[in-house]
């Protein structure tokens, strides 16, 4: 609890001189004082991907920067709790952007790399193309898996935008449409991963006691300054300031608990 306390206290410190004097040096301090930020984070959502530990902490840390950077320390909140969200959202938008990637078991592609190799071996000695059998053979697994490693290696090669994409009666058409036609372009997709950031966060907002969420969307949101919040409530600034504090360490909690969409790779 005492070295607890002692890190809050450097890191507040800290940002307050970042604040006035904003430097490489004293930006760098301030990571590596906060790292457990981001290893917390990063511990929590690799159990709910494929994707390497190290990457999810490296995206962890501009996430952290970027609090850094935006963090107010006259506001009179924790900076943990201002910057867990940055550290996650920073990760989760690095996972969105790998969702649709290919992933094939390196198993396969080494197989894959070896029936290369075993087919024109096979060709010499055969006089022609083997089957699939023969293959399978020679690189002594089952029919099954070689079906997998061919059907895994079709799927790997990417379709031409222009691939047509209709079906029935339109295949014939030359006004079909095409996988391009299909994709969103680069500002929708950001739109979409912010509109889905922003069901999170209501969401969790809708669990918080009522004036705390009043509190919190008013000044957040609406950009009014605490004074103003407190005189429109009827309660002092020290009220609002405190209220808030509690409210943001609870969104904290919340959305570090709301189930992921990424889907887990076995």
């Amino acid at each position: 609890m005492a070295y607890q306390t002692s890190l809050q206290s450097q890191t507040m410190e800290l940002l307050v001189a970042y604040r006035q004097k904003p430097s490489v040096h004293l930006r760098n301090r301030l990571v590596r004082l906060n790292m457990g930020l981001v290893r917390k984070v990063a511990h929590r959502l690799t159990h709910q991907c494929a994707e390497p530990y190290e990457d999810l902490e490296q995206c962890g840390y501009l996430g952290l920067i970027t609090a850094i950077e935006r963090f107010d320390p006259s506001q009179g909140y924790a900076f943990s709790s201002f910057a867990v969200p940055y550290i996650r959202g920073e990760i989760l938008h690095f996972l969105r952007d790998r969702a649709n990637t290919v992933r094939i078991p390196r198993r396969w592609q080494q197989l894959s790399r070896d029936a290369a190799k075993v087919r024109q071996v096979l060709i010499a000695e055969l006089g022609r193309q083997p089957n699939d059998q023969e293959i399978a053979n020679a690189l002594d697994i089952t029919m099954e898996e070689w079906r997998s490693v061919k059907l895994s290696t079709t799927n790997r090669v990417p379709l031409s935008l222009n691939a047509r994409v209709a079906s029935g009666q339109q295949q014939q058409s030359d006004s079909a449409m095409t996988l391009g036609d299909t994709l969103m372009d680069a500002h929708s997709q950001i739109l979409q991963a912010n509109q889905e950031d922003r069901i999170e966060l209501q969401q969790a907002l809708s669990q918080l006691e009522e004036r705390t969420r009043i509190m919190i969307e008013s000044v957040f949101f609406h950009q009014l300054s605490r004074q103003e919040v407190a005189k429109r409530i009827g309660v002092s600034s020290v009220t609002v300031t405190r209220n808030m504090k509690k409210g943001i360490d609870t969104l904290v909690e919340l959305l570090q608990q709301q189930p992921t969409t990424l889907q887990t790779e076995h």
